[in-house]
């Protein structure tokens, strides 16, 4: 009997429990949590969305790249909609009554799924629209407006980098479950890298609906109210009036012009021409079809997703590998005689005199010289087989970024080409490839590709002898500080030591006297190192490439040109490249140079480039 009471004392205990705690999250529902009291009564009520402002980027001296203005969205609660004059209504708006009827049309096709929502009508609508709707808005039941802001850009300058912001469609909520129709995301360049930055944080005010639907008054007096958190600025690392400067040189022109900071790894330009006009950007949907069915493709940011061969300059990749595993010396020499001949074989050099050792290999870009020192890297007896030899190698160029991503704040950076071994075996069949079958590699041709960026960042890497951060586009600052992948050195495979030897190589390649490929970037007072190049082009004119860094010594800038189908590299990559250094470093072009700076601009090669191809 005793253990009876017991149990039953036990069970009404537990029952009193139970009660309890559903009282307890009864009350919590219906009278603390205003998450489930505002569910429960969403079918009364609005929720009018405020829009943040974007935030700003910026330059590297604070100058303001990429702003903001304001516009207004007329937004419609078909449900609220009553018969209106459609005449009148187009007429403040500038807009054909087929467009009304079609979006009504597609209204009533969806009426249950819509129910009260309010959706977006007409977008972007300017102040002065704006303002007589507001005087007529009476005449239009159901229709609101909701200011929005677009983008502006001060510089017309730099529309590949700053990239542009759209409406996010269906597949892009899908995979992003925080935004909703009529919201808009950065969609390429900074505007997406940044997005999450850039973007803020929605705001809403929540109204309340009488039996008839119509709004009655703020819910709770504001209480549940959002303000909306506007975005955060981005500095950029990017030089505004070095970009602007930039794209005059490249004006007419295919290709692409970088400029990197050696120091820190921060981009101070970066040029796509022919690129994306900034007047177009924030009104990218009017005028989308008309830039993807521009021959020249100016959404195709050339300077990350361009892979070429990188030509003569890869021949300063090849001399530091042939240094670095003692193949030669600083003062080895060979013997040219205007071309590398094995057989059948014939690499065409120009003329120079001869024998040459390292340095003036890379003052007068022989092409006999890399010959040697390629077969002799890959044909060294302390490899076992080519495979093993060319492996190697391969670990070499990867260590100085090339056929890798490196890893930029860029969306779209693509990792250019590197072949294989397995890839020779494939086409050669395997065991049947030697060091001649691939000889072109040893003057940067053949089956390597590298992006415009490579190239900076390989003359990034010589004026840092032997390093390099990952280029970036968001500057280090106190209250919005870098990835910590951008502020990690990157030593190449090979020894630091030997990258004096290249440095002097491109000074005299630029200030070494007569036989000097580089002569047209010589500025006197700024020590620029560089080397031309020349990448041979099977369906039309060689490219022109050319990277330098200045000063010698303490560099503060690295460039790399690639204007595709221009000749020789000392023609058109070299000078634009060297103005673009005397720029950054004077300020201005002396007026010595003034003739080579009109030049440069008003030089028109698009009709070189067989865009039928592209």
């Amino acid at each position: 009997m005793a253990i009876s009471r017991q149990r039953k004392n036990v069970l009404l205990f537990s029952i009193i429990i139970v009660f309890t705690m559903i009282v307890v999250r009864l009350f919590y529902i219906q009278i603390i949590s205003k998450y489930y009291r505002i569910n429960a009564e969403n079918n009364a009520l609005k929720y009018e969305t405020l829009y943040p402002a974007r935030g700003l980027i910026l330059d590297r001296n604070g100058e303001i790249l990429v702003s903001n203005k304001i516009t207004y969205d007329i937004m419609v609660t078909p449900v609220e909609v009553t018969p209106f004059d459609t005449l009148e209504f187009c007429s403040i708006f500038g807009i054909d009554t087929s467009f009304v009827k079609s979006k009504f049309r597609e209204y009533r096709k969806y009426r249950s799924r819509i129910g009260f929502q309010t959706l977006p009508f007409i977008k972007q609508v300017s102040g002065e629209h704006y303002n007589i709707f507001i005087e007529k808005q009476y005449k239009f039941p159901g229709f609101s407006g909701t200011p929005r802001t677009i983008r502006t850009y001060p510089y017309n300058a730099g529309g590949n980098l700053y990239g542009y912001i759209s409406e996010v469609d269906a597949a892009y909520i899908k995979n992003n479950p925080g935004y909703k129709q009529g919201d808009y995301a950065g969609r390429t360049g900074m505007e997406m890298a940044y997005e999450e930055q850039l973007r803020g944080e929605k705001g809403y005010n929540i109204y309340l609906r009488d039996a008839h639907n119509r709004i009655k008054e703020r819910y709770e007096e504001g209480e549940y109210d959002k303000v909306a958190v506007a975005g955060k600025d981005v500095t950029s690392t990017i030089d505004a009036i070095l970009q602007a400067y930039g794209e005059e040189l490249m004006q007419n022109k295919v290709g692409s012009l970088v400029a990197i900071e050696p120091s820190t790894g921060e981009i101070l330009t970066m040029v796509s021409s022919p690129g994306l006009e900034t007047s177009k950007l924030a009104e990218i949907n009017k005028y989308y079809q008309e830039i993807v069915t521009d021959p020249y493709k100016p959404m195709f940011n050339r300077a990350v997703m361009s892979p070429q061969p990188p030509g003569s300059v890869f021949k300063l990749v090849n001399g530091l590998i042939g240094l670095q595993e003692g193949v030669i010396t600083p003062s080895s020499a060979y013997s040219c005689y205007g071309a590398y001949t094995v057989g059948n074989l014939r690499v065409g050099c120009h003329g120079h005199p001869s024998p040459l050792d390292f340095r003036h290999s890379i003052m007068m870009s022989c092409n006999t010289y890399y010959c040697y020192v390629f077969r002799a890297i890959l044909d060294n007896s302390k490899y076992e087989s080519i495979r093993d030899s060319f492996t190697k190698w391969k670990e070499y160029v990867e260590s100085f970024g090339f056929g890798v991503k490196l890893n930029t704040d860029i969306p779209s950076e693509q990792a250019g080409t590197m072949p294989t071994a397995e890839w020779y075996d494939r086409l050669h069949g395997k065991n049947r490839w030697r060091s001649l079958s691939i000889i072109s590699l040893a003057i940067g041709q053949g089956e390597i590709g590298s992006t415009p960026l490579h190239l900076a960042n390989l003359a990034a890497t010589i004026a840092n002898r032997g390093w390099y951060y990952t280029p970036h586009l968001q500057k280090d600052m106190p209250d919005n500080p870098i990835d910590s992948r951008f502020t990690e050195r990157h030593y190449t495979m090979v020894d630091t030591t030997w990258f004096e030897y290249a440095a002097e190589g491109m000074y005299l390649a630029v200030n070494g006297g007569p036989g000097a490929t580089g002569r047209l970037a010589s500025v006197p007072g700024l020590d620029i190192c560089g080397k031309t190049g020349t990448a041979q082009n099977p369906h039309g004119n060689d490219h022109s490439v050319f990277i330098c860094f200045a000063p010698k010594d303490d560099p503060k800038i690295a460039v790399a040109a690639y204007i595709e189908n221009a000749g020789f590299g000392s023609t058109w990559a070299c000078p634009i490249s060297a103005l673009l250094v005397e720029k950054y470093l004077n300020g201005e072009i002396s007026e010595g140079r003034k003739w080579l700076e009109t030049n440069m601009m008003n030089g028109y090669l698009l009709n070189r480039v067989n865009v039928r191809r592209r």
